[in-house]
């Protein structure tokens, strides 16, 4: 199993987004489960499951994991394609997100075009690699910093900027034969709070 996928055909994006497939696929990437052990978690009868579970295995989403006998009857096992899921922007690609299109770099909705197109690339790009059978060559950087001002922002904002062009100065090599492109992308934004769990009613 996957840790992570993309998904980028807008059928299997919609056949995900349904809220019974969801906690289909949620089960599913504990363990390989069958129609009848799943239809008493989701409420609902083995073959309306069942339906649900042949919607996602034709968009490759599920998968058979095996077999098992149980009285007069084989079951399917099916286990999901990846413990999670990203749906790519390519999936609503008349309407996906053009960074070239309006470019502010202190923009928090360029900022999103940005991280679409992260999404997009990326997720091509893996598809790629795992038809070719190559390990596809990625670096990423994550951390956090709390700033003691907006000033102190700034500055930091001003030394990255400072820092990344001038390795990009110094290390990129345009006319090199056999060179590749690679495209970088430096996102400083404030970090999400985590929400609080939700109270417990009183039964």
């Amino acid at each position: 199993m996957l840790d992570v996928t993309v998904i980028e055909d807008p059928e299997a994006a919609a056949v995900c987004l349904d809220p019974v497939r969801a906690r289909l696929l949620a089960r599913l990437a504990d363990g390989p489960a069958s129609a009848a052990m799943l239809a008493g978690q989701v409420g609902l009868p083995r073959q309306k499951v069942n339906y649900h579970l042949k919607a996602l295995e034709r968009h490759g989403l599920v998968e058979l994991a095996g077999e098992r006998r149980k009285g007069n009857v084989t079951e399917r096992l099916m286990r999901a394609t990846a413990a999670s899921y990203v749906i790519s922007p390519l999936a609503l690609a008349a309407v996906q997100p053009d960074p070239d299109r309006f470019r502010d770099q202190l923009s928090a909705r360029w900022l999103l075009a940005l991280g679409a197109r992260l999404v997009r690339d990326v997720g091509t790009l893996i598809s790629g690699a795992a038809k070719a059978r190559k390990r596809l060559a990625t670096y990423a950087l994550d951390g956090e910093v709390r700033f003691a001002s907006a000033a102190d922002r700034a500055a930091f904002v001003e030394e990255l900027t400072a820092g990344v062009t001038a390795l990009i100065h110094k290390y990129d090599a345009p006319d090199a034969e056999g060179g590749r492109d690679h495209r970088i992308v430096v996102a400083v934004h404030p970090t999400v709070k985590p929400q609080p769990p939700a109270p417990e009613l009183d039964s």
